[in-house]
């Protein structure tokens, strides 16, 4: 009986498996393989469900969208409605409509990807090859960098070209993780850059639904932190009056527009929406569903009513957003936003991509940096755009904006000790006085040191 030699079984069974290995490459995409049947993008089966029960239930979303759809209104996004209009109601004339666009005058790649989804009973051979042609097409290499929504779009269309093309959807879907987001954005953001801008919100989501439903990744894993103060952001960079449009109120995001961009006003709330049902679960998401439950926010207009129907889930139970703390410094990308209260007459300012507003009594203003001004005061919560002021009221936390970025500065509070601290990416110093504190405080930046000779 011979004896057993572990090392030498372990050496013949490495041997099989680089000989393997050489003979049958490992194929490093195997885990961007998309598996299914369509559709794969946003109608999971639980989220079909809940829209055919609310079109059997005639909710106020469904009524507004079908009365839209059913008088042929001109829709912003005809693939997008026409093709989600058909796998709700199981209208072939709508469903028709959609291909009819993709194969002619359709050209936006995301709704190209969701008519070629959604719409699959009703295509022939050749109206799926001439859309997969046309999808990858669209794929073809590009130089530039891309953007979210640009990024976004891809993704849905490699998505769908899974079952049709296996590898050129694995290839796609693994350089748009592996590349663009978690070795070009991820790094961008923790570097402070917005790379992740807050009117692309809308898209990162799809991009996060469609990323995760059909590869299990959440790309959110690689900015934990910035996702966890995402929601909170997003509340609190609205401006506190409503805007009463036609169709309904909006919501108005801060930006440095003079004019409200009611298209952008839809995009958030659509954002907010496809937020909460990412993840339902999450404290901070349960907070935007109690803010995006308001019935007379209700997306009623052409552009807007899809996104309302798709993503909203009005039984899904919410908390009350009165009780989310009124002051947010996003240290990661350097961003302000205090309001006085949660009620539309609140009292609003926002420090943002370098820009001090406020915002009161129906008017944004915008204030200057630097000089002699004196710090406004929210609660024991002072902000103040000078390296010379006096804080009149006590204040547990001071906040100087327009600051270099990420330097070191001296500051000189009355009768304390000076002590160092550093501005964020966007050139906020937050000092923090945990027994309150008034009286006057200067700053000055603290020199480099000198090279050595």
């Amino acid at each position: 009986m011979t004896q057993s030699n572990p090392m030498g079984a372990l050496r013949v069974v490495l041997t099989v498996l680089l000989t393997a290995g050489a003979l049958f490459p490992l194929q490093p995409d195997d885990s961007f393989l998309v598996a299914g049947e369509h559709p794969l993008l946003f109608l999971r089966p639980q989220r079909l469900r809940l829209l055919r029960r609310e079109r059997e239930r005639h909710s106020a979303r469904w009524q507004q969208f079908e009365a839209l759809m059913a008088g042929h209104a001109a829709m912003p996004e005809p693939g997008f409605a026409l093709a989600l209009y058909y796998q709700v109601a199981g209208d072939d004339a709508a469903g028709r409509r959609a291909i009819e666009w993709a194969l002619s005058s359709g050209s936006d790649l995301r709704q190209l990807a969701l008519v070629f989804d959604w719409c699959q009973p009703l295509l022939n051979e050749s109206q799926v090859a001439a859309l997969a042609a046309k999808l990858e097409r669209a794929l073809a290499p590009h130089p530039r960098v891309l953007t979210v929504s640009e990024a976004r779009s891809r993704a849905l269309a490699a998505t769908v070209l899974a079952i049709r093309a296996p590898q050129v959807s694995a290839r796609e879907l693994e350089s748009l993780v592996q590349k663009w987001w978690r070795g070009e954005i991820v790094p961008a953001v923790e570097n402070g850059r917005n790379a992740l801008p807050r009117s692309e919100t809308y898209a990162l989501f799809e991009m996060l639904h469609a990323v995760r439903d059909n590869l299990n990744i959440d790309l959110r894993e690689s900015l934990r932190a910035f996702f966890m103060q995402l929601p909170i952001c997003h509340l609190l960079s609205y401006y506190p009056a409503s805007y009463p449009a036609a169709e309904n109120e909006f919501r108005i995001p801060a930006a440095k527009g003079a004019e409200p961009d009611l298209s952008m006003a839809a995009m958030s709330r659509a954002a907010e929406l496809a937020m909460v049902a990412y993840d339902n679960n999450a404290v901070e998401n349960q907070y935007v569903q109690g803010w995006a439950m308001h019935d007379h926010f209700l997306l009623r207009g052409p552009l807007g009513i899809p996104y309302e129907f798709l993503w909203a889930n009005p039984y899904q139970p919410g908390l009350s957003y009165y009780n989310l703390p009124l002051v947010v410094h996003d240290q990661i990308l350097g961003r302000l936003f205090l309001r006085s209260r949660w009620s539309d007459d609140a009292v609003w300012l926002g420090y943002f991509e370098g820009q001090l507003q406020t915002f009161s009594e129906g008017e944004m203003k915008v204030l200057p940096l630097g000089g002699a001004a004196e710090p406004m005061q929210f609660g024991d919560t002072a902000v103040v755009a000078a390296s010379r002021f006096v804080v009149k009221q006590d204040a547990t936390a001071v906040f100087v904006v327009g600051l270099a970025p990420s330097q070191a500065y001296d500051v000189e509070p009355d009768a304390q000790e000076l002590f160092e601290a550093r501005t964020d990416p966007g050139g906020i110093l937050e000092l923090k006085f945990p027994n309150a504190f008034s009286g006057g405080i200067r700053i000055r930046r603290v020199a480099p040191p000198s090279p050595k000779t």
